[in-house]
């Protein structure tokens, strides 16, 4: 997916066909009046007020064939600078662009506008030459949006679209966004029944139905499986904390702004945790440790609350309560590298597991004209982020660096992907933390009898399970591998009743070697009860008629294949079991 706001020709290029596509509106509604026309990393949208007209789908063709008419004469798009005054005089009339100037600083004198044919809007640029250049567009779709964002003020149209410099990639642009709404996982997650919410519950709260559910368990055993071969103890810890734990931790001051507000209880404050890291932290000092007994890696399968704004909510990709795949190691100084080396091999066999191939890994540091955000002095982030990146390029891990993204109390090792959404969103983590203990005073007795602070590797291999879910759903369409398909096989005898004794002794066989499977054996028609099947994405169906029940046989048929396979059962459990033990894709 194309990010536009990133690309500088294509930003330049979209910001002028929002004039264009404002132009047009102006044409067809002569009272319209525009608030802000942004270019966003989808392409670009404009927020308009019609009055009492509201925009249809039908209307987008309309627009478009005006945009069309207004391109063809590939008007000049000139730029005029005017002084604050006379923007106020020029534009007088319109509330929202008056709002817009009045909000300058007094000390910008000059303001600029942009000027094509019988069409002037307030922007600072830049354009491109002339509307000709703009002619290669597609309307996406229209929406209501507060002004300004506040639910108190007016709704205004908002309508999208995107512009490509041939129509060659706009072609295939358009390809890739259908695409990307067959992927997307929340149409996914309710065709295949696997979360849903309700306003009722609340915004960017889901709730797992029980095949999402499935699917949490088995992603929940085998990180933990993986977490206990590398020396790992798992524990759990309250969702609701005093705010005392994070006045120490400083989130109450650095992360007050994203957390659910503080409840107040017998004089008492709590809050719902928007992280784990504390809670460990009090787990570690609970006790006196040796440096003999470190690294100490404690494990969480954790449920998190942040109060994501409701314009970032994305299904469970991002919402606001979630649950984390975390940990906290807690080692000596020398023992650093190596724990990390461990870390990013682990996420490495994971994403292999899955076949996830494409991601990036980010070094997140922080930015240097604002530190005062950050908690520590220069060397010690200095040094931490030079061990990150050193062990990046001993394991010869290609990354990229990014200023501003560290956390609050430390740099990481981000790994990146991209949604079907075009979201760039981050799925494993790995921090590195000389702060954290400083503030809860953690301590360890050194091979000389004296007490010194231990270092903190924060990390989640699957991150968010809910975001982890989404981008499977994504990768995958939906077509899950055997292992962890909520439904793994679906048996289907030909004849409901002649053949109903047979096939549920085949899926009694099925379940004590503790496979998912349903028996289908409704009075409809084989190749419906097929179907059904292949819409829910069921791995595998097993037919039995006579044939298979004379020959203690299956007739097996995979998700997506039309080819039919014959076997005996025994032969088709010791296969289904290989492929679930292997986990293969």
């Amino acid at each position: 997916m194309i990010n536009f706001k990133e690309n500088e020709e294509l930003n330049t290029l979209n910001h002028s066909c929002a004039h264009l596509m404002a132009q047009a509106v102006k044409h067809l509604y002569p009272n319209a009046k525009f608030w802000v026309g942004p270019v966003v990393e989808e392409g670009f949208y404009y927020d308009i007020d019609l009055g009492d007209d509201v925009i249809r789908d039908e209307d987008l063709d309309k627009i478009e064939k005006e945009m069309k008419k207004c391109a063809k004469d590939a008007k000049k798009i000139v730029r005029h600078e005017i002084t604050k005054e006379e923007a106020l005089e020029m534009f007088k009339d319109d509330e929202y662009k008056i709002d817009l100037i009045s909000r300058m600083d007094d000390h910008e004198q000059v303001i600029s506008c942009y000027t094509q044919g019988d069409f002037t809007d307030l922007c600072r640029g830049p354009h491109v030459d002339n509307t000709k250049l703009c002619r290669y567009f597609k309307l996406l779709k229209h929406s209501g949006a507060y002004w300004k964002g506040d639910e108190n003020n007016k709704v205004l149209q908002r309508i999208y679209g995107v512009c490509l410099p041939t129509q060659e990639e706009l072609e295939a642009h358009l390809a890739d966004l259908e695409e990307a709404k067959l992927r997307d996982h929340r149409r996914l997650g309710k065709e295949l029944e696997i979360f849903m919410f309700s306003d009722v519950v609340g915004a960017g709260l889901p709730m797992w139905l029980p095949n999402g559910f499935t699917m949490r368990r088995l992603l929940s055993d085998y990180i933990m499986y993986k977490e206990l071969a590398q020396g790992y103890v798992h524990v759990m810890t309250p969702s609701v904390v005093s705010t005392k734990l994070y006045k120490i931790s400083g989130h109450l001051e650095h992360y007050k702004d994203d957390m659910f507000p503080i409840m107040e209880r017998d004089g008492n404050e709590f809050c719902l945790r928007p992280m784990n890291c504390p809670e460990h932290m009090m787990m570690y000092k609970s006790k006196l440790h040796s440096y003999r007994d470190l690294p100490v890696r404690i494990a969480e399968i954790a449920n998190d609350f942040r109060f994501e704004a409701g314009g970032a909510l994305t299904g469970i990709e991002r919402s606001r309560a979630f649950t984390q795949n975390d940990s906290h190691i807690f080692c000596r100084p020398d023992q650093i590298a190596q724990e990390i080396k461990n870390v990013t091999q682990l996420i490495l066999d994971v994403y292999g597991d899955f076949g996830f191939t494409q991601y990036s890994f980010r070094l997140s540091l922080r930015d240097k004209e604002n530190t005062e955000k950050y908690f520590g002095n220069d060397e010690l982030w200095e040094r931490s982020e030079a061990q990150l990146r050193e062990v990046l390029k001993e394991m010869n891990v290609p990354y990229y660096e990014a200023e501003g993204e560290a956390a609050f109390y430390g740099p990481k090792i981000d790994v990146q992907v991209r949604s079907a959404l075009g979201h760039d969103v981050t799925l494993s983590t790995i921090q590195l933390d000389y702060q954290l203990p400083e503030r809860f005073e953690l301590e360890y007795v050194d091979s000389d009898g004296n007490k010194v602070r231990p270092v903190v590797i924060h990390r989640a291999i699957l991150g968010s399970i809910d975001r982890f879910v989404a981008f499977i759903l994504e990768e995958t369409k939906g077509n899950l591998p055997l292992w962890l398909a909520p439904t793994q096989i679906v048996v289907l005898p030909v004849s409901p009743e002649a053949h109903k004794e047979y096939a549920e002794h085949v899926v009694e066989e099925l379940r004590k070697n503790h496979f998912r499977v349903t028996l289908d054996d409704r009075n409809e028609k084989l190749g419906y009860r097929v179907r059904e099947a292949q819409t829910e994405k069921i791995p595998v169906e097993l037919v039995v008629g006579e044939k298979e029940m004379e020959e203690k046989g299956v007739t097996v048929r995979r998700y997506g294949s039309k080819e039919e396979t014959k076997m005996s059962f025994d032969e088709f459990l010791a296969n289904a079991i290989d492929e679930t033990n292997r986990k293969a894709l």
